[in-house]
């Protein structure tokens, strides 16, 4: 399949610009579009809550997404990788008419790729110190941390990461890349999102 995102932030702009530059990318290039998805949502909202974000999850091995540039994609550079990154390891080529880009299994992807797991990095360790300070304020507040003994589900791989799963669904994290991120299916997740409850609309 092959798709072609349009996004703009207003309702002041219009997707006619985007689509234009696409269309005569695609004319050039002789492919064709299997499904558009245009959206008018700021791109600092998270993908979880955009069409982005179904597209994000149906997309399969050897599929196509097509947009004008990368920050179509979102507004600040930690969760544009993240997107990219659950989308390259997934085997979707995504590619961009302004810059030129084509994300998939070439050498650009794969220095890029090690950018992505530098940018990881970078996260984990800023996700450990809000979660530490998150932690510290609630003890502070006298709130028991931990949770029952006896709990030994396997949903309950991922307890402990309550505070980590949090912050990273509200700073707009999709719960592919999350699940992806911890090891577990996504079906894991949810669940243990359920049981904790700990959904983000």
């Amino acid at each position: 399949m092959v798709y072609g995102y349009i996004r703009v932030s207003s309702d002041k702009q219009t997707v006619e610009n985007q689509r234009f530059e696409i269309s005569k990318f695609l004319r050039k290039k002789k492919i064709i579009i299997d499904e558009w998805i245009e959206e008018t949502i700021s791109g600092t909202i998270s993908p979880q809550k955009r069409n982005l974000g179904k597209l994000i999850e149906k997309a399969k091995k050897g599929d196509v997404i097509i947009c004008s540039e990368l920050s179509r994609l979102g507004r600040n550079m930690f969760m544009i990788m993240s997107i990219l990154n659950v989308l390259m390891d997934r085997g979707v080529i995504v590619i961009t008419v302004k810059e030129g880009y084509k994300l998939g299994d070439d050498i650009t992807s794969k220095v890029l790729a090690f950018a992505f797991s530098i940018s990881a990095e970078i996260e984990r360790t800023l996700i450990s110190q809000r979660t530490a300070e998150a932690l510290r304020r609630k003890k502070q507040e006298g709130i028991t941390l931990g949770h029952p003994k006896g709990k030994s589900n396997s949903h309950y791989k991922l307890s402990g990461h309550e505070d980590e799963i949090k912050i990273m669904l509200n700073d707009g994290f999709t719960k592919t890349y999350i699940s992806h991120y911890y090891n577990v299916s996504t079906s894991t997740l949810y669940s243990f999102m359920k049981k904790q409850k700990l959904y983000i609309p």
